[in-house]
């Protein structure tokens, strides 16, 4: 293995969700910088061509497709086009998620709570398993799930949503734990406050947004792009003995 080429993607595969826009966005586009044929992710098609089309421009591959995880006939439809389009998948980064109750936890009604936990946790755990059934014939890969540190720290008013992150960090070790012996490496990132729409109810909001920025030691919110390396690391060849972890990007804020 070459030290001066642990990051390089070329010939890889990658499938990265919600990635239309903020944090999956600047995943996508890494991966692609490095090398990776990215398959560009989200709920709607619009979204997804145009940053796979600004991928391409910028000399990179990537392919866009539609897909609702919150849907388990779209699942299947996207690794079927997978199978049936490249007969591989090297690297998956399940980022899309939901969080559409922002109040009490008390007042969290059933149909929040069933979207809730319908994407965040059904829709990983299945594209976990279908990447595992496809990196097993293959003989490797490396999955990514995109947590929050609000799965270990729950946030203030995001009670469902927290409780899925923890469940999205429970199911990594899981994952991790069965698929080792067959080189399939499952990890987690916790993202702390990032600066983007998905978090609009805590950036925009002056007093909540002040009151987060207390508890975080660099005293700022992270721009999207400072979440891709660590992504990056976590399905490149710098990480080959790494499985299981949860790796917290925070500026800080779970050592307060």
């Amino acid at each position: 293995m070459s030290q001066n080429n642990l990051f390089d993607l070329s010939g890889k595969i990658a499938l990265v969700t919600g990635a239309s826009r903020g944090i999956g966005e600047s995943i996508a586009r890494l991966l692609a910088d490095n090398g990776a044929h990215v398959i560009v992710s989200s709920r709607k098609l619009e979204g997804c061509e145009a940053v796979a089309g600004s991928i391409r421009d910028n000399g990179g591959k990537a392919e866009a497709y539609a897909c609702h995880i919150g849907e388990m006939e779209q699942i299947e439809g996207l690794w079927a086009h997978i199978r049936e389009t490249y007969g591989k998948l090297d690297i998956l980064v399940n980022n899309a998620a939901t969080n559409p109750h922002f109040g009490p936890i008390e007042t969290t009604e059933l149909a929040a709570f069933q979207k809730t936990v319908d994407v965040n946790i059904r829709g990983y755990f299945f594209m976990c398993a279908e990447a595992a059934k496809l990196m097993k014939e293959q003989g490797g890969g490396a999955i990514v799930n995109v947590a929050s540190v609000n799965g270990v720290a729950p946030g203030h008013f995001q009670g469902i949503y927290s409780i899925t992150k923890a469940a999205v960090i429970s199911m990594t070790k899981a994952y991790a734990k069965e698929l080792g012996q067959q080189n399939i490496r499952v990890n987690a990132l916790l993202p702390g406050l990032t600066d983007t729409r998905f978090a609009s109810a805590l950036t925009t909001n002056d007093a909540i947004r002040k009151q987060a920025l207390m508890h975080i030691p660099m005293n700022r919110m992270a721009n999207p792009d400072e979440m891709a390396g660590t992504v990056l690391y976590l399905v490149s060849d710098a990480s080959t003995y790494t499985t299981g972890t949860a790796i917290n990007v925070d500026g800080g804020y779970l050592t307060v």
